[in-house]
């Protein structure tokens, strides 16, 4: 399921990313890999922030949407 689905304070592990290669690359270089948890801190509108590798990442809904969990 895409991580916009989530609410705030689950953890999951991510299993796979989506869209183009810049998109993928642009997820990795932030530490959205698979295989890696992430637990969602906030979400409104389905737009979220992240808690990835000890960061807060803020993502736009169509951005999050690429990240399967």
């Amino acid at each position: 399921m895409p991580l916009t689905l989530l609410k705030a304070g689950e953890t999951v592990t991510i299993r796979k990313i989506g869209g183009s290669d810049e998109v993928r690359q642009h997820l990795s270089e932030l530490g959205f890999v698979a295989g890696e948890q992430v637990s969602v801190v906030s979400e409104s509108s389905g737009n979220l922030i992240i808690h990835v590798k000890d960061c807060r990442i803020a993502l736009d809904k169509s951005m999050a949407s690429r990240i399967q969990v």
